[in-house]
Formats: C-alpha cells, sequence, structure tokens
C-alpha cells in the first residue's frame, strides 16, 4: 500500500506533465499558424490586390486598408475602349439601362465591346488539365500494376528510365518538340497539349502508385484467384479499391503540375489552345500593367486546383506516406 505523500507526489508528477503536454501542444498549433500565415501572405496579397481599383493598386506605399472595387474582374471578363467627352460619355453615364458593371468601367473612361478570352483560356486550361490528368493515372495505375506484380526483366532499368522523362527540365526539350508538333499538325491544339502532360505526368504517375500497390498483400489476389476470379476481376474488385487513396493523392499532383505548367504552354500553343498561365502576365492594359486585373486572374485561376485539392483533402496525407515504409 502506497503511502498518502507517495500517491500526492506522483499525481503532481501527472499534473506537471499533463500541463505541459497540453502547453507544448499549444506552442506547436501557434507556430504551425504563424508558419502557414508567413506561407500564405503572398496568396492573401495577391487576394486583396484583386478586389483593388486601379488606383489602389498600384499605390505607394501599398494599402491595406481600401474600398473594394470589381474592377479587375470586370476588365479581366471584357474588352473594352477608351471614350472620352466628345464622344458621348457623359450620356453614357445617364443610361438608365446601364449595367452595375458597365457603369464601373465608365467611371474610367472605358466602354466594354465585348468579352475577353480569358475564359476561354480558363476553359482550355480545364480540358487539358483534366484530360491530361485522367490519362496518366489510368495508364500510370496499369503500368505500376504490371511492374508490382509481374517478374519483368530489367525492371529496374526500364523504371529509372521511366523516371528519366521527368529529370528534363522543359525548356531543354521544347524546341525538339516544337519543330515535331509543327511537323505533325499538333502546333496549338489542345490534342498536343493533352499528349505531352500525358507523358510528363505518366513516369511520376507509375513510380508514386506502384509505392500503394506493393503495400497491398498479394495473398488478396491469390485467394480471388483461388475463388475463381481472373485477374482482371481480382485487380478491379480487390486492388483497385484499396489504391483508391493513392489514386486521389496522384490525381491532385498530376493535376497540379498540368495545371500550372507554363514553358510548354507559351512555346507549343499561339492562342486557339492557350491555357490561362501564359495569359495572365500578358495583361498590360492601355496606360500601363493592370495590377489588379492580373492578381483577379491569378486568383480565378487558383480557384479550381485548390477546390479539387481541398475535395481530396482527406486522402493526401495518407497519400503521401502509404508507400513510404517497406515491408
Amino acid at each position: 500500500m502506497a503511502s498518502p505523500n507517495k500517491q500526492i507526489n506522483y499525481a503532481t508528477r501527472v499534473d506537471k506533465i499533463t500541463t505541459k503536454s497540453i502547453l507544448t501542444r499549444y506552442l506547436k498549433a501557434i507556430l504551425a499558424v504563424l508558419v502557414a500565415f508567413i506561407v500564405l501572405i503572398p496568396v492573401i496579397w495577391m487576394a486583396m490586390t484583386a478586389f483593388k481599383s486601379r488606383a489602389d493598386s498600384v499605390a505607394a506605399p501599398p494599402k491595406v486598408f481600401f474600398q473594394p472595387s470589381m474592377e479587375g474582374f470586370i476588365g479581366l471578363f471584357t474588352q473594352r475602349r477608351q471614350v472620352t467627352e466628345a464622344q458621348g460619355l457623359n450620356e453614357l453615364r445617364n443610361d438608365p439601362n446601364l449595367k452595375w458593371y458597365e457603369k464601373v468601367t465608365l467611371n474610367r473612361g472605358q466602354q466594354i465591346v465585348g468579352s475577353s478570352e480569358y475564359v476561354g483560356y480558363l476553359k482550355n486550361s480545364i480540358v487539358t488539365a483534366g484530360v491530361s490528368t485522367v490519362l496518366s493515372v489510368t495508364f500510370g495505375l496499369f503500368a505500376a500494376y504490371a511492374f508490382s506484380r509481374f517478374k519483368i526483366s530489367g525492371k529496374g532499368d526500364i523504371l529509372f528510365f521511366i523516371l528519366s522523362t521527368r529529370m528534363f527540365p522543359p525548356v531543354v526539350v521544347t524546341i525538339p518538340i516544337f519543330l515535331l508538333y509543327r511537323q505533325l499538325g499538333l502546333y496549338d491544339t489542345s490534342i498536343g497539349l493533352i499528349i505531352l502532360y500525358t507523358v510528363f505526368n505518366l513516369s511520376f504517375s507509375v513510380w508514386l502508385l506502384q509505392g500503394f500497390i506493393d503495400e497491398i498483400p498479394k495473398e488478396y489476389e491469390e485467394a480471388a484467384l483461388v475463388d475463381g476470379y481472373s485477374r482482371i476481376q481480382a485487380f478491379f474488385k480487390i486492388v483497385l479499391p484499396q489504391t483508391i487513396t493513392g489514386i486521389a493523392a496522384t490525381t491532385v499532383f498530376c493535376l497540379i503540375f498540368a495545371w500550372n505548367e507554363y514553358a510548354f504552354a507559351v512555346m507549343l500553343t499561339a492562342q486557339k489552345a492557350r491555357t490561362a498561365p501564359p495569359s495572365i502576365p500578358s495583361v498590360l492594359g492601355t496606360g500601363g500593367i493592370e495590377w489588379a486585373q492580373i492578381a483577379a486572374g491569378a486568383l480565378g485561376f487558383l480557384i479550381p486546383v485548390a477546390i479539387v485539392t481541398f475535395a481530396l483533402r482527406n486522402y493526401l496525407l495518407r497519400g503521401v506516406t502509404f508507400g513510404a515504409v517497406r515491408r
């Protein structure tokens, strides 16, 4: 039977350890929030700039507190022309049928004459990144399964060769690909970009998905084969459901690469198939660089991939660590 003094000392030590543990967790949480805030400062400033007027976006020193304006978004999605008093600016302002966004542009002495090409560029990005991601993950899944489950001569060398295609900086191979695409008629086409992004993402997809499939015990498939399943049935019914985490993580990484890719999109497209990344920096405006408009385009470009990443967030942590520890 422990003495009362020993019990009190033990309880005191437990309380101290518990208090220390709670303080440590709070300090770690505060540090994580602080680091996240510092990392997100450029994104926060970009979002603030997107809602500034042109005068506020170029103010010196920069304004932290300002009157929100939609000038950047209106300028991003429309084409405008300058209108002077002699051309009837006051009459246009007094038109009762004016939309709110037309009033905003008229206050800057501009009139909307049509829609901009940014929407088309954004659609090209969605189609190109989406299709290439689906293809690279699909082909990578089957290739990774083959490397994981079958004996292939020179498997290590083949895998290294596949991965080596990702080691080349895009600038190194852009000119040969440009000449090849001109000969094949793939220049300035969405199909050309989809093929290129699929090829570049395929190596990453194979290597990442193989790690996930290696973690799935072969005995599951062997039991299914004994029960009369074919190899393809065992793949779809046994392996595929357990690889969903890896597929989700691979999808996010492949999508981010295809979505943000800049060098190939600049060199291999002109107008018809151009994606959003090359088009955003080209927004110059008539009287200087339209920083609010550029920030609005960058913010609009960020939102779709952020939504996909947020939707698959539950799979990412497990997806990054799943294939890291080998048996």
